[in-house]
């Protein structure tokens, strides 16, 4: 059983930064960002592979966001820079045991509870 608690959610204007925090229980073997905008479905943003690094970031992301984790704090992040209101949702990490660097939500069995970003135009 793997837990997740999130953290740095909050309000922000657009073009602002804010860095999301995911601390784990135990270390998975990867770790995912999502994210759930109002009436929408909830979509892959980023992940990485907890033992080699390798990361993936959705195309809408690329170049703005940057996942990474902390190995001996057993932590995931998300670093969003150059925000846009586009990206006000509610940010959900996930854990998996799957290999790789998996972007499905079904192929995540641990999620956190969720942290609130709101960009503002």
């Amino acid at each position: 059983q793997v837990q997740l608690v999130e953290s740095g959610g909050g309000l922000v204007q657009a073009g602002g930064s804010l860095r999301l925090s995911c601390a784990t229980s135990v270390p998975p073997y990867a770790a995912g960002w999502f994210r759930q905008a109002s009436g929408k479905e909830r979509e892959f943003v980023a992940g990485i592979s907890w033992t080699h690094g390798t990361t993936y970031h959705a195309a809408s992301v690329k170049g703005r966001f940057t996942i990474s984790r902390d190995n001996a704090k057993n932590t995931a992040y998300l670093q969003m820079n150059s925000l846009k209101p586009e990206d006000t949702a509610v940010y959900y990490c996930a854990a998996t045991r799957n290999l790789g660097v998996p972007t499905s939500v079904s192929e995540y069995a641990y999620w956190g509870q969720g942290t609130q970003v709101t960009v503002s135009s």
